[in-house]
C-alpha cells in the first residue's frame, strides 16, 4: 500500500492520514459483483476521472470536468454503451448525473468494470456524497459533502482505491 492509497477499513475510508466515515452499498462487499445487486466490489481500483457540478461548487481539482445537463451514465448491460457516460436523449437504461439532489454534485470515477465494461458485471462505482450517516448507496462509496471536498483535491493519478 502506498500513503496515497484510499482503503476501506471497518471503521471508514482511510485517506491521506484521516479516517473519514463513509456508507457502503446496501449489498455489502463482494468479489462477485453483478448488475442490480447493490454490493460494493472487493479489490485495487484505479480511480480514473472526476465530475463536478460548476453551477453548485468550483472546480476541485484542474483535471475535474464539469457534468452538464444531458450528462448520463448507462447501467444497462445490453447497450453497446454499457458502463460508459452517454448523452441524452438515450433511449436504453441510465443514471442522470445532473440529479436535483447534491448525491452526484462532485464524483470521482472508479475504474470498476471500465474501459471494457464485461455485461452484467456493474456499472460504475462512484465515490459521492452521501444521503446521511450510515445510509447505504447501491454499491458505491458514499462520503460525507465536506470529506469529499476535502479528499477531491489530493487524488492524484496513482492514487487507488482498496476494498479488502
Amino acid at each position: 500500500m502506498k500513503a496515497t492509497d484510499l482503503v476501506l477499513t471497518p471503521r471508514g475510508l482511510r485517506a491521506f492520514g484521516r479516517t473519514l466515515p463513509c456508507s457502503i452499498g446496501n449489498g455489502g462487499l463482494t468479489r462477485r459483483k453483478r448488475e442490480g445487486d447493490g454490493a460494493t466490489p472487493r479489490g485495487t481500483h484505479g480511480l480514473v476521472g472526476m465530475l463536478y457540478r460548476p453551477d453548485r461548487m468550483e472546480r476541485p481539482a484542474d483535471w475535474a470536468l464539469p457534468i452538464k445537463p444531458g450528462d448520463l451514465w448507462s447501467d444497462d448491460p445490453a447497450d453497446e454503451d454499457y458502463n460508459m457516460m452517454v448523452r441524452a436523449p438515450y433511449a436504453p437504461s441510465h443514471e442522470k448525473l445532473r440529479r436535483a439532489d447534491p448525491l452526484y454534485d462532485l464524483v470521482i470515477l472508479t475504474d470498476w468494470n471500465w474501459p471494457y465494461p464485461v455485461k452484467g458485471r456493474g456499472s460504475a462505482i462512484f465515490i459521492h456524497q452521501w444521503r446521511k450517516p450510515g445510509h447505504p448507496t447501491e454499491g458505491c462509496i458514499a462520503l460525507r459533502r465536506a470529506d469529499l471536498r476535502w479528499l477531491a483535491p489530493r487524488i492524484r493519478y496513482s492514487t487507488r482505491l482498496i476494498i479488502r
